[in-house]
Order: structure tokens, then sequence, then C-alpha cells
């Protein structure tokens, strides 16, 4: 129910239309990296995994993401953490067609990027590895690197949208999944009241239309 009304939403925002967007993943700790898991819901389920962009390692799952540049998320998963990022990403790229993404060198691979060509029409766009002989123009390295700020700014207000998704403390696997489709189609729902109503959640305060 949550995901059709937030799909409703982004149709609302004109979501569905862009042709540009932004691709990135998420770390979701669901318990400590050190602690017995045997019992819990989460065992089989969840894996450790790593986030190279934090150093971090931890047990959960990692959110994929794919988003429009003014912010409203066009489409996401959940997967265990230790998921290749494009395998992750390979699901949600599917929802849409013939566009461009851009996205962290986690998703470098000239294979994967000419097949997901092929299938979708989908050009993915990432910065190149410092070893890489063929390297992009300054201009554009400037301006993915510009663009790729602004998934930072995405993330930045999910998680201030109720309880931090890292610290969500949930116990099931259903808990936890609901719960992540409960904050954001909860951003959603703060981006259309913005721009429809000119209300600030956070605030509840009208701003200019």
């Amino acid at each position: 129910m949550l995901e059709r009304l937030r799909r409703s939403w982004v149709e609302q925002l004109g979501g569905l239309g862009e042709k540009y967007f932004i691709l990135d993943t998420k770390p979701l700790p669901v318990l400590g990296l050190k602690r017995d898991k045997r019992h819990s819901d989460f065992a089989g389920n969840a894996t450790p995994g790593w986030c190279a962009a934090r150093e971090m390692r931890y047990f959960g799952y990692k959110l994929v993401m794919l988003s429009t540049w003014h912010g409203i998320p066009i489409s996401y998963d959940i997967v265990p953490a230790n998921t290749d990022e494009r395998i992750a990403a390979e699901c949600v790229l599917e929802t849409v067609n013939s566009s461009h993404i851009y996205a962290d060198k986690g998703f470098i691979s000239t294979d994967w990027q000419l097949a997901i060509a092929r299938r979708t029409g989908n050009r993915i766009w990432t910065l190149k590895r410092d070893n890489q002989h063929l390297q992009h123009s300054p201009t554009l390295k400037r301006f993915i690197s510009r663009v790729r700020q602004r998934v930072e700014g995405v993330f930045h207000e999910i998680q201030n949208t109720g309880r931090n998704p890292e610290r969500l403390l949930n116990k099931t696997v259903d808990g936890f999944c609901v719960h992540i489709a409960a904050k954001i189609a909860s951003h959603t729902l703060r981006l259309l009241l913005r721009r429809h109503f000119g209300i600030d959640v956070l605030t509840f305060q009208s701003q200019p239309i």
C-alpha cells in the first residue's frame, strides 16, 4: 500500500518524465557485526558487507536507489550487504529507459554498462579510476562530480525524515522492510507537499510556492 501511494506521488511530481537520474547505494546495518546472529530473524538473510565510501564494515543490507536530480526517489531495492552494486542496481534500472544515469565508481565496468545500454537504452556515467587509460575531459569530470553531490542530499533528507535508517532497531525482516518503505514514501510525500502546497513538513511552515 505504501509503495502504491509513493508511486502515485512520484507521478504527480513528474518524476516519470525525467531523463536524467542519480544512482547510488547506502549501507543499512541491522545488527552489530560481532553480535551472535543465530537466533535473529536476520540470520540467513542479511549479510556482512563493506561500505568503501565510509570505510565501514557492517552486518545488514544495502539500499540501492535511483532518484531524479531534484531528489525524487523513482525506484529502490534492498539487497544483502555483500551484493555487488552493479547486480543490485539492475532491478531499479529496469524502471527507466533511454536515460542518462550518473553513478559513483562502484558502477564502473565497461561490459556491464554496455549490457545495460543494450537492454534498457540507459547510459551510465561514472568518474574514471586514476589508472584507467581513457579518461573523461576535465569539464565532464567536474560536471559528474557536481551531479554526484546531489545524491548525498537525497540520502540526507531521507535520513532526517523520521528515525535514521541506520538505527531502526527492528527485530524482524518484515518490520525492517516496512520501515524503509515508510521512510521513502514519507520523503516523497514531503516533496509533494513542498512543491504543490508550499509546506515544509519539518517545520510545518508555509513556504513560497
